[in-house]
């Protein structure tokens, strides 16, 4: 075979060296890493004057791909450095529109299989008939799979000269014609705009008179890196007459999109059946000046400003309440003892509260650049940390009861206290006021939090800081100032009462946290926790009956091992039920009548444009179980006669979105309103051209009743 191959070299190279006008085209492939690489050419022959086409073709491995001119969230586009002779000059390169490459969570724009890179090169007038030509060409690419590989040739193409005009190779003929097939049209009749909303991009495509949108969902490659989170899956809306797609604005951008370009992809053709399927657009971004993604410095430390203050409000929440009253005994104890120094705890107290601020931050944003869709108080989300949590707040109520002792500073949140410092209670008391914090959010945190995930990291993660200084903030001052400590009531027996008080509010926590569990998985998950507290209760009493320091030898340490054995055990038993349950009731639940009197219907982006289309005001209620403050704005304000009555006499469509549950479409709403949490309410006009009115975090009757009377200006 060996010889064969000579032998045939031999017999080429004597014929290419004999006639040199044969009409031959000679082109090496060259064998790479998964691609073939190889110049090749349309046509059998150079006409001087003439522009022809060549090709760069890679024939890829099955499974790995290449990159369009905009890669996407990963890898580089292939670069072609020309070596041509005197007098040639080469054209950009003109590429296919490409295909969608999801490996997650990274999302690409590419080429599998064979994709041809071509290029237009002008041959100079005074080219001699008779001769061969070579261009040469130096490539380079990354190919990838699950791993990516740089890739690069140096190729070349030899054509015979003649004046004739030119016949097409046949080899590569088809090849040519299918990808131009695939170039993107630039013209086209329908109807093509773009407009930014908070953070989201909105391209709406109309089709031409007499036609209807395509069924199938169209597909938008950018131009440019860091326009869009292409890892997002993007949400297709269609319509006889108008299909929309929206997408989430890269938080890497800094600057407001004030133009959009790329390939808009139709798998059915923008001119009918079997015509081009690619249109180039380069549009302008309607209300690009009001993107939350504009990265000036006030729009920066406004939203500082918003954060700090929402902090410190949010001491004053439901959720967060009956962690620092028992904070305030810990004050009460420390400003009684002559070897306490209260600043040490404000500040150790503070570190726990940032500290847990920025966890929390961090793993939500890390798991929105994996593609995930979440938002403030995703945690709550989640049945088993409910579970968890519930077990920490119950305990903790156990120890308020007496049952055990924790520690004597009264402000643990676990562990074993240094009994003269507390200092691990501080830190875990702002911990948990942390973690107990995130179902709430105050006023001016709204807004804040849906700036803050719009920005950069560090942007996002300072926001985040100024929202935890702010709620640790009140503490800091009272334990800074030795005066402001005299006002602070002295020890007394007063406090063990005030101690077993604190421990019911710990118990109506827990019950709020069994009925949110309920609503999320269902009557199964919620008397598996029931099982499960009652054995941790037991584990508790154990531990303070034989567990405790005051007991010593083998009855201590089979108190500590009984005590560790029930907590897991019944842990274990009410995640394992947690995680098998059902959670069917949470939209069930909104989408009936409440005890209120309003017959609330379930949120979807396809109801809300419904109603509006038939000139209806539409009152979205953003809502979850989990949120205390959105639990009292519908019992106090939503729920109130007076409002109720002017809902219905408005024909006010009442929708309910409810967040209890992970629910990408409600997080998706959330962002086109720059929010990330809960509550929200909007309030839709009949009138399309009116924009729709965002209503404070904390409402009342006489707000919403405000609210209301525009409606009829």
């Amino acid at each position: 075979m060996k010889n064969f191959r000579l032998y045939k070299f031999f017999w080429v190279s004597a014929l290419l060296w004999l006639f040199p006008s044969w009409p031959g085209v000679v082109a090496q492939p060259v064998q790479t890493d998964h691609v073939v690489a190889e110049l090749i050419s349309e046509t059998e022959w150079i006409v001087p004057g003439q522009p022809f086409d060549v090709a760069l073709r890679f024939e890829i491995e099955e499974n790995w791909h290449t990159y369009w001119l905009n890669p996407g969230d990963a890898g580089l586009p292939t670069n072609i450095q020309w070596e041509l002779p005197p007098g040639f000059s080469s054209g950009e390169i003109q590429l296919p529109y490409p295909e969608r490459v999801v490996t997650p969570p990274l999302v690409s724009y590419g080429y599998s299989h064979e994709v041809l890179h071509i290029v237009r090169i002008t041959p100079p007038a005074d080219l001699q008939p008779g001769t061969t030509v070579t261009l040469k060409a130096k490539a380079d690419w990354l190919v990838c799979e699950v791993v990516c590989i740089p890739g690069e040739a140096d190729v070349q193409l030899t054509l015979p000269v003649r004046t004739q005009s030119p016949p097409r190779l046949s080899k590569w003929a088809d090849a040519f014609a299918e990808t131009r097939k695939k170039f993107p049209i630039h013209e086209t009749d329908w109807q093509i705009t773009a407009s930014v909303q908070d953070s989201l991009l909105v391209i709406s495509v109309r089709p031409p008179q007499g036609e209807t949108t395509a069924e199938q969902p169209i597909i938008f490659a950018p131009a440019e890196e860091m326009i869009l989170e292409n890892s997002v899956e993007p949400e297709f809306y269609r319509t006889d007459d108008e299909a929309r797609l929206v997408f989430l604005i890269s938080r890497y951008r800094e600057e407001p999109l004030q133009k959009i370009s790329g390939v808009l992809i139709n798998e059915a053709g923008w001119q009918g059946p079997g015509s081009a399927k690619g249109l180039w657009i380069d549009l302008p971004v309607q209300g690009a000046a009001q993107s939350a993604y504009a990265g000036d410095g006030p729009g920066l430390w406004l939203a500082l400003l918003f954060a700090f203050i929402g902090g410190m409000i949010l001491n004053l929440m439901p959720c967060v309440l009956p962690v620092l009253s028992v904070k305030i005994l810990g004050i009460v104890h420390q400003a009684g003892s002559s070897h306490s120094k209260p600043w040490k705890h404000g500040l150790i107290f503070t570190a726990g509260v940032l500290i847990s601020f920025w966890v929390l931050a961090g793993a939500l944003l890390a798991l929105r650049a994996g593609g995930e869709h979440l938002g403030w108080g995703f945690q709550l989300q989640s049945p088993a940390f409910i579970v968890v949590l519930s077990a920490i707040m119950f305990l903790f109520g156990l120890s308020l009861f007496g049952v055990f002792e924790i520690g004597t500073s009264l402000a643990a949140a676990g562990g074993q206290l240094d009994n003269k410092s507390g200092n691990s209670g501080s830190f875990w008391s702002g911990v948990l006021a942390t973690i107990v914090a995130t179902p709430c959010t105050a006023p001016f945190m709204g807004s804040a939090l849906g700036f803050a995930l719009t920005q950069p990291a560090w942007a996002s993660m300072l926001i985040f800081t100024f929202l935890g200084l702010g709620m640790a903030f009140p503490y800091i001052v009272l334990t800074s100032s030795p005066k402001l400590l005299r006002y602070v009531p002295k020890p007394g027996r007063w406090m063990e009462s005030f101690k077993q008080f604190l421990g019911f509010l710990m118990m109506a926590t827990v019950i709020w946290l069994v009925w949110v569990l309920g609503i999320q998985a269902g009557i199964n998950a919620v008397t598996s926790l029931l099982i499960a507290l009652l054995i941790i209760g037991i584990a508790g009493w154990v531990y303070g009956r034989w567990g405790t320091p005051a007991m010593e030898g083998a009855a201590r340490k089979w108190g500590i091992g009984i005590a560790a054995f029930l907590l897991f055990f019944g842990l274990s038993f009410a995640l394992n039920t947690a995680g098998r349950a059902d959670a069917s009731g949470t939209m069930q639940s909104a989408a009936k009548e409440n005890n209120d009197g309003i017959e609330w219907q379930a949120f979807s982006p396809e109801l809300v444009r419904q109603l509006r289309s038939q000139n209806r005001a539409v009152f979205i209620d953003f809502t979850a179980a989990w949120c205390l403050s959105c639990q009292v704005n519908e019992r106090v304000a939503l729920a109130n006669e007076e409002v109720v009555a002017k809902f219905r006499e408005l024909d006010v469509a009442m929708v309910k979105a409810d967040w209890t549950s992970r629910d990408e479409t409600i997080t998706k709403a959330l962002a086109e309103f720059g929010r990330n949490s809960v509550p929200l309410y909007v309030l839709y006009y009949p009138d399309p051209d009116r924009e729709p009115l965002i209503l404070p975090e904390i409402l009342t009757p006489g707000i919403v009743l405000d609210a209301l009377k525009t409606l009829e200006q």
